[in-house]
């Protein structure tokens, strides 16, 4: 396949990698967009399979090795799927300092699940990043999206069991009908 060529239809039949190759079309299948189009994969399918590494990595005209060194270098991309609610505890040096790992320790110990891990019924995950670039609020978090500062052990697993109940709560409402 040329640079310039249109990406057949993925042979899985998965409708998703439309978006992915109306990123790719827009840069012009070049090697420049990459990271671009790892985001986009990111935000389509939640995490980056073997097989869609090597579908962007054709497309763009880019060595595997050189699209995983990309998304292995960025703390967003993850390898494997995410659990329905999400924790990010930042491990920068501000939140090392004032007790990340302390925090981090608590949830995982609490939620039973490891860092970097995901809990058996997929109900949620907890992950850890370089830095989230909010030393000014250190310790910080993010659960489903949303940022938290001056964080501690236990206000942060206050918060996490908050946003689990509120998600089994949901979960027991979708079964029961």
């Amino acid at each position: 396949m040329t640079s310039k060529s249109k990406p057949s239809e993925h042979p899985s039949g998965d409708e998703r990698y439309k978006s992915i190759d109306r990123t790719m079309k827009r840069a012009g299948y070049q090697k420049d967009a990459l990271l671009e189009v790892l985001n986009v994969a990111q935000e389509t399918f939640g995490f980056l399979s073997e097989d869609l590494m090597v579908y962007i990595s054709r497309h763009v005209n880019v060595p595997l090795s050189q699209t995983y060194g990309v998304a292995t270098f960025y703390h967003m991309f993850t390898f494997e799927p995410l659990g329905e609610n999400n924790c990010i505890i930042c491990t920068g040096t501000a939140c090392h300092v004032k007790g990340a790992n302390k925090i981090a320790g608590l949830v995982a110990e609490s939620f039973d699940v490891e860092e970097g891990g995901t809990t058996s019924d997929r109900l949620f995950s907890l992950t850890t990043a370089r830095c989230l670039g909010s030393c000014g609020l250190a310790p910080v978090i993010v659960i489903n999206g949303t940022v938290s500062g001056k964080e501690t052990p236990d206000s942060t697993v206050r918060r996490v069991a908050d946003m689990l109940n509120g998600a089994r709560s949901e979960l027991a409402v979708v079964e029961a009908t």
